[in-house]
């Protein structure tokens, strides 16, 4: 796609879908839009926006495929074992300090369709039953909402790294498909959220965004990283990708703890 037509595309996306996408590295989105063009069918962008303006299922299948959505439980297993391990111990016991009743806060921001939050949930189910949490959910994509608000359907290939034990007590019988049971689901407050433009909520323990922000801009990144660290409280942790790493993240007020881990100072 050439440099003018791309132009006209992020116009046109823009005005339909409300997504920006300027913010998103140019050759990555100009060889998934090019990708998507092909699969739609229609000769030129132009046609194409013509046939979707006004038809809501189409215009959801566009803005779905933009959003891109990769996620299976527990994705990184030993990164999810140094939160288990180390992390969310010290947060646990810092929680009554900062909050009422001590209670946990969560936000699992970029969600996709739910792995990453009923992860969360699975955790301080088995590993805290006792302790009080909120955990917050939220994503761009209304299709991977909707999946992950219903529960499901997940494959075996998205559990992969789900014991049978968790399978047992998390999901419901009879699958795959699976479906994470009512009780976990009960955990999660799933919520629709641009990131990069809309205002966050404040004094979170604990934010887990992982492989979202590689989407994109180097600009991008470092006003994402500066918001999520305002939206934590002192001490809290910001949980990102197995190959996501925060250059000079103290001048977004982080510093490194261990591969993944990020706290605010």
């Amino acid at each position: 796609m050439e440099l003018d037509t791309y132009a006209l595309v992020k116009d046109q996306i823009k005005a339909i879908l409300s997504i920006d996408l300027d913010y998103y590295k140019d050759q990555q989105m100009r060889r998934r839009l090019d990708s998507w063009l092909v699969r739609s069918g229609a000769p030129s962008w132009e046609i194409y926006f013509h046939r979707i303006r006004g038809d809501m299922v189409e215009s959801g299948r566009l803005r779905d495929y933009l959003t891109i959505n990769v996620s299976t439980f527990f994705r990184d297993p030993e990164r999810w074992q140094s939160l288990k391990d180390t992390v969310l111990p010290r947060l646990l016991k810092e929680a009554p300090r900062f909050h009422p009743h001590g209670v946990l806060r969560i936000w699992s921001a970029g969600c996709s369709i739910g792995p990453e939050p009923y992860s969360l949930a699975m955790i301080m189910a088995g590993d805290s039953p006792n302790h009080r949490h909120y955990i917050l959910a939220t994503d761009l994509d209304r299709g991977a909402l909707t999946k992950a608000i219903a529960r499901g359907p997940y494959t075996g290939e998205d559990l992969q790294y789900v014991s049978p034990v968790e399978r047992t007590t998390f999901f419901e019988p009879d699958g795959p498909p699976y479906y994470v049971n009512k009780q976990t689901a009960k955990e999660v407050e799933f919520g629709e959220q641009n990131i990069i433009t809309d205002p966050f909520d404040k004094d979170f323990d604990l934010i887990v965004c992982r492989n979202v922000v590689i989407y994109f801009t180097a600009e991008t990144k470092v006003l994402l990283y500066k918001k999520f660290q305002t939206a934590l409280r002192q001490g809290g942790v910001l949980f990102v990708g197995a190959t996501e790493i925060i250059p000079r993240p103290q001048d977004s007020g982080l510093r490194s703890q261990g591969v993944s881990f990020y706290v605010k100072i």
